[in-house]
């Protein structure tokens, strides 16, 4: 299987803090790939440097073959590298709809000028943008809360809302910080569904998450990180075997 993303000998230092240390990772096109470890491990700050929004102190960013080391966020979500977050971050007094034509706006050509004038172009994008939202909610089986205001939503919908959002830019990479995180048994069900139908989009997904049991279900790999260093990787079974992992994160569960 191709790679759609590499990672090498990748560093961050805050002041004496090394954050991120010399990791190594690759990320197979049309893969699910999940990073784990215990907590301050360097999850999120990994997910931070692909995404733009940290620099890198050293080390290499390649997605599609293009090396993007420090290209601006909004850059790099153009190139198709979109993510969420593990808080929810829906805007508050606009519908399910309204939220999701918002992640469109690196796809669109309307700027400020247009926004004052109005052409026929720009309307007709208009048009298209909430016709594209509605098809993504559809899709992820949400359709019928289009016109609801998305902080109203229960927590397992708004989740799916941010994940609708994220697909509107029509991403080929799909971050996903903590998606369980909040989730009930139920909602987390629906979420590990939701993952496979947007895999199926032709998506390639890295989540970071603690939930055990939705990492080894849905994973094709997993990446295990310990004080900043990948430690272990491996298929989910390989990694439940593994005894560095389970001497410092998982224990005797997965033994």
């Amino acid at each position: 299987m191709a790679e759609l993303l590499r990672v090498e000998r990748l560093n961050r230092y805050f002041g004496g803090l090394h954050a991120v240390d010399d990791v190594d990772l690759a990320v197979p096109d049309g893969a699910i790939k999940g990073i784990i470890g215990p907590n301050g491990a360097g999850k999120t700050t990994l997910f931070n440097l692909i995404a733009g929004t940290l620099p890198v102190s050293s080390g290499s960013i390649v997605f599609e073959g293009e090396e993007i080391r420090d290209t601006k966020p909004y850059r790099v979500a153009a190139k198709g590298i979109l993510r969420t977050f593990q808080t929810i971050r829906l805007c508050a007094h606009m519908t399910v709809r309204e939220n999701v034509m918002l992640g469109r706006h690196v796809r669109t050509r309307a700027g400020f000028i247009a926004g004052i004038f109005r052409p026929s172009w720009m309307r007709r994008e208009e048009r298209e943008i909430r016709t594209r939202a509605d098809e993504i909610l559809d899709l992820l089986g949400i359709g019928d809360f289009a016109d609801e205001e998305a902080t109203n939503l229960p927590f397992g919908k708004q989740r799916a809302v941010e994940l609708a959002r994220a697909l509107a830019a029509d991403p080929r990479l799909l971050l996903l910080d903590e998606p369980a995180s909040g989730l009930n048994i139920h909602e987390t069900d629906d979420l590990c569904g939701l993952i496979r139908n947007i895999r199926e989009m032709g998506i390639t997904i890295l989540l970071v998450e603690h939930d055990m049991s939705l990492v080894m279900e849905i994973c094709d790999e997993v990446a295990v990180l310990d004080f900043g260093r990948k430690i272990a990787e491996g298929t989910p079974s390989e990694i439940q075997k593994n005894n560095d992992v389970i001497e410092v994160y998982l224990g005797g569960d997965y033994a």
